[in-house]
């Protein structure tokens, strides 16, 4: 079976200035468009500017959030530690959206002082609710040895070998899954 069609989004789950996760993101995709098994492409939560949860200014943003949540087959999510939690943001942008992500796949990618785990594991039980198969292999980046500063990304090579496995987990889960949809 061939995953060429799959759609993949890297979503770039932090907004707040000075963040991150661009650096995180373009790595990661950098990594996956050279496997030549699926489109990967970066989601930046920044581009959609979704209103808080149920405001209903935002109607136009939140129907641009679902449609292209909607046309994704799986997910990479990068996500920041904050308050031994994900972001609000990212909270915010997994409520906006509900039927859209039923059925697909994510992978998680995280970075903090402790590599971001406890957000990980946050962000895992909110995912089960949404109905998305969280992949097991989950890179954590820590702050004080991947970042030089806190601010520049300088990811040790032993890392590319898990986010490879990990991608390798969200394009078997996402193409299975891609049949309970069709």
């Amino acid at each position: 079976m061939t995953t060429t069609h799959l759609e993949i989004g890297i979503i770039l789950g932090s907004s707040r200035p000075g963040r991150v996760s661009p650096q995180v993101g373009n790595w990661i995709k950098t990594i996956a468009d050279q496997r030549g098994d699926a489109i990967y492409e970066i989601v930046d939560l920044v581009d959609y500017n979704l209103p808080f949860f149920g405001d209903p200014a935002g109607e136009q943003q939140v129907a641009a959030w679902a449609k292209k949540i909607s046309r994704l087959d799986g997910f990479v999510f990068v996500t920041a530690e904050y308050n031994h939690s994900i972001t609000g943001v990212l909270k915010n942008a997994l409520d906006s959206a509900r039927t859209e992500w039923y059925n697909k796949a994510a992978g998680i990618v995280s970075y903090g002082s402790s590599g971001g785990t406890r957000a990980a594991e946050h962000l895992r039980g909110i995912l089960a609710e949404v109905q998305v198969a969280d992949v097991r292999t989950h890179p954590a980046l820590n702050l004080f040895t991947d970042f030089e500063n806190y601010t520049v990304f300088k990811p040790s090579n032993l890392h590319i070998a898990h986010v490879n496995d990990m991608l390798n987990q969200v394009i078997s889960w996402s193409t299975a899954l891609k049949s309970v949809r069709c």
